[in-house]
């Protein structure tokens, strides 16, 4: 999906486990839109393309989310946390 949302730009993931939990980053440069309406539906989109993602983090209790990345890097972090 990131790699959609960003063609030909970087593309950072790690995984992990800490404080009991197993821990998803992806770091994508998709830039965060300054229009309300044109920000809704990117995060529109990348929910729907995460589809699964979210059905696997539902089902074990989990959460999920975006942010901005912060500087000096640009574009989206998505984060998921699934518990053990």
């Amino acid at each position: 999906m990131t790699v959609r949302m960003s063609p030909g730009k970087e593309l950072y993931v790690s995984l992990g486990h800490r404080d009991d939990a197993l821990r998803l980053l992806v770091w994508d440069q998709h830039p965060r839109h300054l229009r309300a309406d044109v920000a809704a539906l990117c995060e529109t989109r990348r929910r729907r393309a995460l589809w699964l993602l979210t059905a696997v983090v539902d089902d074990w209790g989990g959460e999920w989310g975006a942010c901005d990345a912060t500087s000096p890097q640009r574009g989206t972090k998505s984060l998921v946390r699934l518990p053990r």
